[in-house]
């Protein structure tokens, strides 16, 4: 609480009165930090565009987020906090990914009752997506081995993971 005291910078009573203690505190930045990549799945999938120019817009979100330094240390945060504070992993995994992939999974079904889209599993089809896009380069920026990727870099990133990901999804069950 002291260090977000300086950065912030407020006094430690101002977060005191706004976050109960370190726990509130970190749960209320992951919460904030998925919302804004949740706004723009739920945008995203009341689209009525193209299954690639949507896939597109929630790769760009993902991508962004994903990559930035803040959701990186929110990232290594909750894993670091994870055994002191498993409900924090839990909140992370509940506020973000998981509702991100349902999100996905049922934007992904409607494409497949529409016969847009082959797939047999759309919860897979949804994390096989999702993981085209972090792979190993998230990683080694996790790690600090490589630094954060450039808008062109992103761009590259998210157009290869789509052709990938569509020619696969159209390929896999014939």
């Amino acid at each position: 609480m002291d260090k977000v005291a300086q950065v912030a910078p407020v006094s430690k009573a101002t977060l005191y009165r706004h976050f109960e203690n370190k726990k509130a505190l970190l749960a209320g930045v992951v919460t904030e930090l998925c919302a804004t990549f949740l706004q723009t799945m739920t945008l995203s999938s009341g689209q009525t565009e193209s299954l690639e120019n949507t896939l597109k817009r929630i790769a760009g979100a993902f991508v962004d987020l994903i990559y930035s330094e803040n959701a990186l240390a929110i990232y290594r945060l909750v894993i670091a906090e994870s055994r002191e504070f498993p409900e924090l992993s839990q909140l992370f995994y509940d506020s973000g990914p998981k509702v991100g992939l349902k999100q996905l999974e049922a934007y992904l079904l409607r494409f497949n009752h529409d016969a847009k889209l082959r797939s047999d599993n759309s919860a897979f089809s949804a994390d096989a997506f999702f993981s085209l896009l972090k792979g190993d380069l998230h990683m080694q920026c996790l790690l600090g081995i490589k630094p954060l990727p450039s808008e062109a870099e992103k761009k590259q990133l998210i157009d290869q993971a789509i052709i990938f990901y569509l020619y696969g999804m159209h390929h896999a069950v014939q």
